[in-house]
């Protein structure tokens, strides 16, 4: 998908955004959701105030962050590229990389921040 499909969709479903540099920053009120998409472009960075719902998508590419206030929804997803951030406020749900939330996926290690074992994991390639 390329940049500007993704704006279009945004706008169609009326979701604000922002240019920063190279990034394409969402910062819609609530909730995103997206579920129909199967792909996102890079350079994309979610900072809105709540959920994002992505269900459909298989593959994450490099440069796509999380700084939403909410949960990410990536059920379906089978690759996360290099680059790729989750800050998000709540989990993620990997149901098809670990089997459901990774909150509460049992690989997780007591007393580490399951947000950075995840980020640490996705910097090492292990979901690619």
């Amino acid at each position: 998908m390329t940049r500007e499909e993704f704006i279009k969709i945004l706008k169609e479903k009326g979701y604000s955004y922002k240019i920063e540099g190279d990034n394409l920053v969402v910062t819609h009120d609530w909730n995103v959701n997206l579920n129909s998409l199967v792909t996102l472009p890079s350079g994309v960075e979610f900072r809105n105030e709540g959920n994002v719902n992505l269900n459909s998508l298989v593959t994450l590419p490099s440069g796509v962050e999380f700084r939403n206030e909410g949960d990410v929804d990536l059920r379906s997803l089978k690759t996360i590229s290099h680059g790729v951030e989750f800050r998000n406020e709540g989990d993620v749900n990997l149901n098809s990389l670990v089997g459901g939330f990774f909150e509460d996926w049992r690989g997780n290690i007591e007393g580490i921040n399951n947000k950075k074992l995840l980020n640490f994991m996705i910097s090492k390639g292990v979901f690619i």
